[in-house]
Protein backbone atom coordinates (compact mmCIF):
# COMPACT_ATOMS: atom_id res chain seq x y z
CA UNK A 1 0.00 0.00 0.00
CA UNK A 2 3.38 2.35 0.33
CA UNK A 3 2.76 2.59 -3.73
CA UNK A 4 -0.07 4.74 -3.49
CA UNK A 5 1.10 8.42 -2.50
CA UNK A 6 3.98 7.81 -4.62
CA UNK A 7 2.13 7.40 -7.32
CA UNK A 8 -0.42 10.08 -6.50
CA UNK A 9 2.71 12.65 -5.81
CA UNK A 10 3.56 11.26 -9.69
CA UNK A 11 -0.10 12.14 -10.94
CA UNK A 12 -0.11 15.66 -9.35
CA UNK A 13 3.52 16.49 -10.39
CA UNK A 14 2.42 15.32 -14.27
CA UNK A 15 -0.39 17.57 -13.72
CA UNK A 16 1.43 20.79 -12.06
CA UNK A 17 4.48 20.30 -15.03
CA UNK A 18 1.50 20.10 -17.74
CA UNK A 19 0.23 23.84 -16.34
CA UNK A 20 3.58 25.40 -15.84
CA UNK A 21 3.79 24.56 -19.83
CA UNK A 22 0.34 25.87 -20.55
CA UNK A 23 1.01 29.18 -18.89
CA UNK A 24 4.61 29.47 -20.51
CA UNK A 25 3.59 28.97 -24.13
CA UNK A 26 0.35 30.82 -22.99
CA UNK A 27 2.61 33.99 -21.75
CA UNK A 28 4.76 33.24 -25.19
CA UNK A 29 2.21 33.86 -27.59
CA UNK A 30 0.64 36.97 -25.70
CA UNK A 31 4.41 38.67 -25.60
CA UNK A 32 5.28 37.70 -29.03
CA UNK A 33 2.24 39.19 -31.01
CA UNK A 34 4.30 42.26 -30.86
CA UNK A 35 3.20 45.43 -32.97
CA UNK A 36 -0.16 45.18 -35.90
CA UNK A 37 1.06 44.53 -39.37
CA UNK A 38 2.08 47.65 -40.70
CA UNK A 39 -0.02 48.30 -44.19
CA UNK A 40 0.66 49.13 -47.13
CA UNK A 41 1.60 53.49 -47.06
CA UNK A 42 -0.04 53.76 -50.12
CA UNK A 43 -3.50 52.64 -49.75
CA UNK A 44 -6.03 54.51 -48.15
CA UNK A 45 -5.67 52.28 -44.91
CA UNK A 46 -1.86 52.47 -44.64
CA UNK A 47 -2.08 56.55 -44.70
CA UNK A 48 -4.47 56.19 -41.99
CA UNK A 49 -2.26 53.88 -40.18
CA UNK A 50 0.52 55.87 -40.24
CA UNK A 51 -1.11 58.90 -39.41
CA UNK A 52 -3.19 57.64 -35.78
CA UNK A 53 0.25 55.78 -34.95
CA UNK A 54 1.94 59.32 -35.33
CA UNK A 55 -1.47 60.97 -33.70
CA UNK A 56 -0.89 58.98 -30.75
CA UNK A 57 2.64 59.23 -30.21
CA UNK A 58 2.31 62.41 -29.82
CA UNK A 59 4.35 63.23 -33.32
CA UNK A 60 1.86 66.12 -34.67
CA UNK A 61 4.46 66.91 -37.28
CA UNK A 62 4.61 64.04 -38.81
CA UNK A 63 0.85 63.51 -38.34
CA UNK A 64 0.31 66.48 -40.47
CA UNK A 65 2.19 65.39 -43.17
CA UNK A 66 -0.58 62.97 -43.95
CA UNK A 67 -3.07 65.63 -44.10
CA UNK A 68 -4.32 67.20 -47.32
CA UNK A 69 -3.38 70.95 -48.08
CA UNK A 70 -7.68 71.44 -47.71
CA UNK A 71 -7.48 69.69 -44.23
CA UNK A 72 -4.44 72.10 -43.30
CA UNK A 73 -6.02 75.42 -44.46
CA UNK A 74 -9.18 74.36 -42.61
CA UNK A 75 -7.14 73.76 -39.41
CA UNK A 76 -8.65 74.49 -36.39
CA UNK A 77 -7.45 73.44 -32.42
CA UNK A 78 -9.54 70.87 -31.01
CA UNK A 79 -8.94 69.65 -27.69
CA UNK A 80 -7.72 66.31 -27.60
CA UNK A 81 -7.02 65.93 -24.07
CA UNK A 82 -7.64 62.74 -22.75
CA UNK A 83 -7.64 61.53 -19.52
CA UNK A 84 -8.03 57.76 -21.52
CA UNK A 85 -5.46 55.23 -23.90
CA UNK A 86 -6.70 55.26 -27.08
CA UNK A 87 -6.47 52.69 -29.73
CA UNK A 88 -7.96 52.41 -33.50
CA UNK A 89 -8.30 49.66 -35.75
CA UNK A 90 -9.15 49.41 -39.12
CA UNK A 91 -13.29 48.65 -39.82
CA UNK A 92 -13.81 49.00 -43.66
CA UNK A 93 -12.68 51.00 -46.60
CA UNK A 94 -14.10 52.13 -49.91
CA UNK A 95 -11.87 53.41 -52.32
CA UNK A 96 -13.22 55.48 -55.24
CA UNK A 97 -10.95 56.72 -57.74
CA UNK A 98 -9.93 60.30 -56.51
CA UNK A 99 -11.49 59.71 -52.56
CA UNK A 100 -11.99 57.28 -50.18
CA UNK A 101 -13.76 56.57 -46.86
CA UNK A 102 -11.60 54.26 -43.84
CA UNK A 103 -13.77 53.47 -41.13
CA UNK A 104 -12.25 52.91 -38.11
CA UNK A 105 -13.59 52.00 -34.46
CA UNK A 106 -11.33 53.99 -31.46
CA UNK A 107 -11.48 52.52 -28.10
CA UNK A 108 -10.87 55.15 -25.44
CA UNK A 109 -9.79 53.46 -22.08
CA UNK A 110 -10.28 55.48 -18.64
CA UNK A 111 -8.59 54.28 -15.67
CA UNK A 112 -9.99 54.47 -12.11
CA UNK A 113 -13.63 55.93 -11.26
CA UNK A 114 -16.12 53.92 -8.75
CA UNK A 115 -16.37 50.49 -11.00
CA UNK A 116 -12.53 50.25 -12.11
CA UNK A 117 -11.23 51.27 -15.40
CA UNK A 118 -13.99 51.17 -18.61
CA UNK A 119 -14.01 51.48 -22.12
CA UNK A 120 -15.75 54.10 -24.80
CA UNK A 121 -15.90 52.86 -28.38
CA UNK A 122 -16.69 54.50 -31.10
CA UNK A 123 -16.95 54.43 -35.04
CA UNK A 124 -15.39 56.91 -37.18
CA UNK A 125 -15.10 57.75 -40.82
CA UNK A 126 -11.83 59.06 -42.29
CA UNK A 127 -11.85 60.93 -45.64
CA UNK A 128 -8.99 60.69 -47.48
CA UNK A 129 -8.05 62.52 -51.30
CA UNK A 130 -5.56 61.88 -53.78
CA UNK A 131 -3.27 64.71 -53.89
CA UNK A 132 -0.34 64.43 -56.59
CA UNK A 133 -1.05 60.58 -56.30
CA UNK A 134 -0.77 60.00 -52.56
CA UNK A 135 -3.12 59.77 -50.14
CA UNK A 136 -4.02 62.67 -48.11
CA UNK A 137 -6.05 62.86 -44.98
CA UNK A 138 -9.06 65.14 -45.41
CA UNK A 139 -10.81 65.06 -42.35
CA UNK A 140 -11.19 62.80 -39.38
CA UNK A 141 -12.71 62.05 -36.03
CA UNK A 142 -12.34 64.55 -33.06
CA UNK A 143 -10.40 62.13 -31.23
CA UNK A 144 -7.85 61.93 -34.18
CA UNK A 145 -7.40 65.76 -35.59
CA UNK A 146 -4.78 67.51 -35.36
CA UNK A 147 -4.15 70.88 -35.98
CA UNK A 148 -0.23 71.75 -36.23
CA UNK A 149 -0.43 75.35 -37.46
CA UNK A 150 -3.53 76.74 -35.75
CA UNK A 151 -4.85 79.61 -37.44
CA UNK A 152 -4.34 83.12 -35.14
CA UNK A 153 -7.18 85.35 -34.86
CA UNK A 154 -6.23 88.86 -34.58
Amino acid sequence: MSEKPARTDRTLLVIVGAVVIIVIVALAVVFSRGAPQQLDGATPEGTVQRYATALLEGDEATAALYLSPAALASCERTDRSSTGRVSVSLVSTTVRDDTADVTVSITTSYEGGPFGSSDYETEGVVDLVKTDGAWRIDSAPWELTVCPNPKVDK
